[in-house]
């Protein structure tokens, strides 16, 4: 089920926006969407926060500038101020289920959690 609210809508549209190559490459536009808490367990099994993430993205030299396309997703509102997203991403064949958390802070929606869990393609 996804909720067709304008919370939901601007989860979603968050998201999407964390997958594209030019906001990866941004420290300004990446850290505009992540929250001052922000918590992932990617899908290598590494725990990461807001800096650590910042700062390994932008110390790539070359940032992939392939987009990560997104399948899947749903929304669910839990509350006035949080947002439930799951989704499938494939990376250049790279495939991964997810779950991120969405909280709405004074300046709009910012990802206060994500987790990724990697699974094979279907034959």
């Amino acid at each position: 089920m996804t909720d067709r609210t304008p919370a939901v809508r601007a989860a979603i549209e968050g998201e999407l926006r964390l997958l594209e190559p030019e906001v990866r490459a941004s420290p300004e536009l990446f850290g505009a969407l992540l929250h001052p808490e922000f918590t992932e367990f990617g899908s290598s099994g590494t725990r990461w926060d807001r800096a650590s993430i910042m700062t390994v993205l932008m110390a790539d030299p070359e940032p992939d500038d392939r987009p990560i396309t997104a399948s899947g997703m749903r929304g669910v509102q839990l509350s006035d101020d949080v947002v439930h997203l799951t989704f499938d991403t494939d990376d250049n064949g790279r495939r991964a289920h997810r779950s991120s958390l969405w909280r709405r802070a004074e300046d709009g929606w910012r990802i206060w959690f994500h987790q990724a869990t990697p699974f094979a393609a279907e034959s």
